[in-house]
């Protein structure tokens, strides 16, 4: 059952995904660059996640903090590019082209990380089926794109 409640949290996290698109390409617009727009929503991300923190009483380890390995450091990096590519994409792409290109690059990448057991929990090889999966997901974007 605890396997299923993460696999729900997992769709509705990906689902919310268009809805963070559109509302940060309408912010983009609105102080007319894409940049800003990145800034202004991790601005108010962070603001969100301090209040959570400060109102449950989170704890963290700065000793733990201090011994993590250099390339942790590069996530915020990779979040804000995320966050600029999909404010810029969004309106020249639409959000199911956007979105079914960022599932099939996320479902790229990760099997080869999976494969070659790179910053991964679990190693899983690249099999056949895999392959196909990835493939079917590409012929979807396609698909959404052709109709």
């Amino acid at each position: 059952m605890t396997k299923f409640i993460w696999i729900i949290l997992a769709f509705i996290s990906g689902a919310i995904l268009p809805i963070q698109g559109a509302v940060n390409s309408k912010l983009g617009k609105a102080v007319a660059s894409p940049l800003y727009a990145s800034l202004i929503s991790f601005l108010v991300g962070a603001v969100g996640l301090a209040l959570y923190i400060l109102a449950t009483r989170q704890t963290f380890s700065l000793t733990a903090l201090r011994t993590a390995p250099i390339y942790v450091w590069i996530g915020g990096l990779l979040g804000a590019f995320y966050v600029t590519a999909v404010i810029v994409l969004f309106p020249r792409l639409g959000p199911g082209l956007t979105f079914g290109l960022l599932v099939a690059g996320q479902m790229t990448l990760a099997a080869i990380l999976e494969h070659f057991n790179i910053l991964v929990a679990q190693p899983h090889p690249i099999t056949f089926i895999r392959i196909v999966g990835i493939v079917l997901i590409i012929v979807g974007v396609i698909l959404v794109r052709s109709f």
